[in-house]
């Protein structure tokens, strides 16, 4: 059985499409998941009536989001789909790949004009070094440097590291076995990088199925965020990651190159913003870092609680 999990937070430019295209995958339970959003958004999805919704009174973010519908459809397979992609066709491909030691796959993501957008779907787990030369903006002025040439549209044959969770299909099997998402990786980003992360380690591989696409617009997710919101959110989730994930020497390197990238941040966007709260706001990411270095890994309370939400129920309030 396959369903299909969408969480929505203001899509109502883009969810329409979306609904529309699931419409080549006849045989599967289509839910979205709508996190608090203030236009119609709810309204599009309720004018389709074999499409279930959930409406949160409150923004819970992604992973919250993703594990409450899982939950709420009890199938064996579920694709987790943005607002903003538009599947070209069948997912099959996905569901026959998507079995015994492969606990999740993706296809192909492409822009409006075919073009792959594989840089920003495929790549390699990130390294320390990967996400300080990602803070310190190295990958920009410097595209071609090993570390990011092994990092972005990095897949070897059928198998990805981490693909993102904008077009993911996951066994519910792996998703429980995983513990679910990480509902502290609110309320956007490194969410997908952190449960990718945790399959592998599982033992689990992602396999990568080149003949099913999905089109993908990209930036919906973050169109509607401040530009403090959005600095915040993507630097101290990084660090939660680092924290959670590298031993002593890997967390020093990620919050160093983190901690010196904020400087000439602050400067450059305090002159430009005439304003101090940029000196406010990356204060924050360098206080972050700083715990960072100093608690390594998720505890046991944290892990018993993931756990816990994964069987018990799911997760945030809702309104049908």
């Amino acid at each position: 059985m396959l369903g299909i999990v969408i969480v929505t937070h203001n899509s109502e430019e883009v969810i329409g499409r979306c609904l529309h295209a699931c419409a080549v995958v006849p045989d599967a339970t289509v839910l979205v998941i709508d996190n608090a959003s203030a236009d119609g958004t709810a309204d599009q999805v309720r004018r389709r009536p074999a499409v279930r919704l959930i409406a949160n009174r409150d923004n819970i973010g992604f992973a919250a989001a993703v594990n409450q519908g899982i939950e709420q459809l009890g199938t064996s397979h579920v694709l987790v789909l943005n607002p903003d992609v538009v599947l070209c066709g069948p997912v099959a491909g996905l569901l026959d790949a998507c079995n015994g030691p492969v606990g999740a796959a993706t296809g192909r993501l492409v822009d409006s004009r075919g073009q792959a957008r594989d840089d920003f779907h495929l790549r390699t787990l990130p390294t320390p070094w990967t996400l300080a030369f990602e803070a310190l903006a190295v990958n920009r002025f410097w595209p071609g440097n090993p570390v990011n040439r092994r990092y972005r549209g990095a897949h070897s044959g059928d198998r990805v590291e981490q693909p993102s969770g904008a077009f993911l299909l996951i066994a519910r099997e792996a998703w429980r076995a995983a513990g679910g998402f990480d509902e502290s990786f609110a309320p956007v980003w490194f969410e997908d990088v952190d449960f990718c992360k945790r399959l592998r380690d599982l033992g689990y591989g992602i396999a990568y199925v080149s003949q099913v696409a999905a089109e993908h617009a990209g930036g919906h997710s973050v169109r509607g965020l401040s530009w403090e919101e959005r600095q915040t959110y993507w630097y101290v989730n990084l660090l939660k990651y680092v924290s959670k994930h590298f031993p002593a020497r890997g967390r020093l390197v990620a919050s160093l190159g983190v901690t010196l990238a904020c400087f000439p941040r602050a400067a450059i966007e305090a002159v430009r913003a005439r304003s101090v709260t940029p000196l406010a706001v990356y204060s924050r990411v360098i206080w972050a870092a700083a715990k960072c270095l100093s608690n390594g890994g998720a505890s046991s309370h944290e892990r018993a609680a993931r756990m816990s939400a994964v069987s018990g129920g799911g997760a945030g309030t809702a309104a049908g």
